[in-house]
């Protein structure tokens, strides 16, 4: 049994779900069928991947990090899906026993519970009815999408990527979100553009997704673009591969040999490269200043903002000037922050309202480099038809309880942490641990030695080119 490639990611259940539908077919109750596609000697699952996974997974004992699993995978398995698959490992064993202890109830039922001895011996009798799709692939691709839109609507970005699951653009980003393993979209091309597309992929999903995200924050070391391991970052990345393609790539038809697959990953690889990592380009933005809250969460739209931003700077020769006021950007970003959230809630998330963000934070930095202090800035903000309509002084109010919630700590955490946060000893901005470049004070052509006290702690870019 197989997904075809127009399925949707089996990502979307919670370890809940999982437990209560595995739950529901144990108790014996209605499930609905599963629908089916035969071609050849295999047969693909058109709808009800997720409920048939759920019981593979159970009696596999596979919730993502097992056997099975680390072949799928190559051996490289995310930590936020081993953390995941340990969760729901470990609610299933509570609430309902793994199957094997099913299996053992069979066997010595006076040395297991009741409950589990009950269940094990209806198991037997439980069945899931089966629909058929007729037809050829194109008809099954077509019920596919009927049945989805009409129940379940799957959202605009992923209908996208699923329909073009063969071009280019979409090509990218699963190959990125799964650092090039995982089911290999890309397989009909040939070994030396497979193991290239796979080789930048891994580079790219580790400049984006490591050191991985663990919440309530207790580290200021934070991954670029969130959580690698979620139903949200597909999309994301998706949304990220179309922003920063070349305009020369045609991202609406399939891809037939692999080198555009291989230019848009290029072209990934050369904008993470000015966000993080210790590229020569790299300018090192602290994740914890552009793509997180004050209380740590992940802010999509703050990163597709800044992706459009870099670029934008990269067309117009400006990261000169950019450095030169950079200091002064992101102390205003962090005492502003509540505008990136008016803009957010005004405009939308996502793909929606990074476009206006962008143009935010440009108007900010060409405000500072014509030398405008706070106020002259944020009257002129005020005065901005596109912008009037943000209120600096308005404080966002939290509820909570007499616990600290996991929000609360990684706010006290990012509050504290930054006041004392490694600056480049160039701009004076914060640093990143994952874009860190040593620097000679004076220089070793003016007699400069590598001693500790001519050394400094800079950003790549600043080093290589700012300083020179």
């Amino acid at each position: 049994m197989r997904k075809p490639d127009f399925q949707r990611e089996t990502s979307d259940w919670s370890p809940e779900k999982i437990v209560g539908f595995v739950q529901s077919f144990l108790d014996g109750d209605l499930i609905p069928a599963l629908i089916l596609w035969q071609a050849g000697n295999n047969i693909f699952v058109i709808d009800g991947a997720h409920r048939l996974s759920a019981l593979v997974a159970w009696v596999h004992d596979d919730y993502g990090d097992g056997e099975t699993s680390k072949r799928f995978f190559e051996g490289l398995i995310p930590e936020d899906q081993i953390s995941a698959a340990d969760f729901t490992r470990r609610l299933v064993k509570r609430k309902l026993g793994s199957y094997q202890e099913h299996k053992f109830a069979i066997q010595f039922p006076d040395k297991s519970k009741t409950d589990v001895v009950n269940r094990a011996k209806r198991l037997g009798a439980h069945a899931i009815q089966l629909q058929w799709v007729k037809g050829d692939a194109s008809k099954a691709e077509e019920s596919f999408f009927k049945i989805n839109q009409s129940a379940s609507p799957i959202d605009k970005t992923e209908l996208k990527l699923l329909k073009s699951r063969t071009f280019p653009n979409a090509l990218a980003a699963r190959a990125i979100v799964r650092s090039g393993t995982g089911h290999k979209y890309w397989s009909r091309f040939g070994a030396s553009v497979k193991d290239e597309i796979e080789e930048q992929a891994r580079e790219i999903n580790g400049l984006l997704f490591l050191p991985t995200l663990k919440t309530p924050i207790k580290t200021l070391d934070l991954p670029v673009a969130g959580r690698g391991y979620s139903a949200q970052t597909l999309p994301l990345i998706f949304e990220f591969v179309n922003l920063v393609s070349p305009k020369n790539i045609n991202l609406d038809a399939p891809d037939t040999t692999g080198q555009e697959t291989i230019a848009c990953l290029k072209a990934c690889r050369r904008v993470v490269n000015r966000l993080s990592g210790n590229h020569a380009s790299s300018l090192g933005l602290h994740p914890a200043v552009y793509f997180y809250s004050a209380t740590g969460r992940y802010q999509p739209t703050a990163f597709l903002a800044v992706v459009a931003m870099v670029r934008g700077f990269e067309d117009r020769n400006y990261f000169r000037q950019f450095t030169s006021v950079r200091k002064r950007f992101e102390e205003f970003l962090m005492k502003y922050r509540v505008l990136v959230n008016q803009i957010t809630v005004k405009y939308g998330s996502g793909s929606k309202g990074f476009a206006r963000l962008q143009q935010f934070l440009e108007f900010i930095v060409e405000e500072m480099v014509a030398s405008k202090d706070e106020q002259g800035i944020l009257a002129a903000l005020a005065a901005s038809p596109n912008f009037s309509y943000l209120q600096p002084g308005e404080v966002l109010l939290n509820e909570y309880g007499r616990d600290f919630s996991s929000s609360a700590k990684s706010e006290i955490f990012l509050r504290d942490a930054m006041k004392d946060a490694l600056r480049c000893g160039i701009c004076g901005s914060l640093i990143h641990r994952n874009a860190i470049s040593i620097d000679h004070k004076q220089r070793v052509a003016e007699g400069g030695m590598g001693d500790p006290e001519n050394g400094q702690l800079t950003h790549p870019f600043c080093n290589t080119t700012v300083k020179n």
